[in-house]
C-alpha cells in the first residue's frame, strides 16, 4: 500500500513518528512535508495530499495538524476523498469499516504517541464492509457531482467542492 502523508507545522515530529511506523511494517510513504517546523498554512499541504488521493497516485493518505480538523476539512473538498478526524481506535476502525475512508486525519496535540501509532494501524488494518455503507458512499459520490464537485484532473471549469 502506498500512503502519503502532509502536515502542518505542529505536526512535523508526529508525521516523523508515524513514517518510521509505516516503513517498518512495510508500507511504502511519501512525505509530501513540510520537512522543519516552520510556520505553514495547512491547506497547501492538505491539497498535496488528497490531490493524491484523488488522482489515484496514492492509496491512502494521513493528515496531520494541531486539531486534525483543519486538514479534514481542506482534505475533503476533492472528489472522492473521504477524510476523517480520528482521535481513538473506534473512529479509526469506523471510519473505514462503515465510511471508506481514505485519507485519516490526526491531531498532533491531543494524542500521546502510542494511542496515535495504534491509531494508524487500525487504520490501515480494517477493511470496508461495503454492502448497505457501500450504497451510502454512492450517495455521497452523487452529492459530489451534483454540487460540482471535481478533482484537479477534471477540465471542467465548474465549481468545485
Amino acid at each position: 500500500m502506498k500512503v502519503a502523508l502532509a502536515s502542518d507545522h505542529r505536526g512535523v515530529r508526529v508525521k516523523g513518528q508515524i513514517l518510521s511506523q509505516l516503513e517498518e511494517i512495510g508500507y511504502e510513504a511519501i512525505d509530501f512535508g513540510p520537512f522543519e517546523d516552520e510556520s505553514v498554512d495547512y491547506p497547501d499541504f492538505a491539497a498535496k495530499v488528497a490531490e493524491a488521493v484523488a488522482t489515484g497516485q496514492v492509496d491512502r493518505g494521513i493528515l496531520i495538524c494541531g486539531t486534525g480538523v483543519g486538514m479534514c476539512i481542506a482534505a475533503n473538498k476533492f472528489r472522492g476523498v473521504r477524510a476523517a478526524t480520528c482521535h481513538d481506535d473506534v473512529t479509526a476502525e469506523y471510519s473505514r469499516r462503515h465510511n471508506d475512508t481514505n485519507i485519516m486525519c490526526l491531531s498532533a496535540d491531543m494524542l500521546g504517541d502510542r494511542l496515535l501509532g495504534r491509531i494508524v494501524e487500525i487504520w490501515l488494518k480494517t477493511e470496508f464492509e461495503g454492502g448497505r455503507h457501500q450504497r451510502r458512499i454512492e450517495k455521497i459520490s452523487a452529492i459530489e457531482l451534483r454540487t460540482g464537485c471535481q478533482t484537479t484532473g477534471d477540465q471542467t471549469h465548474e465549481p468545485s467542492c
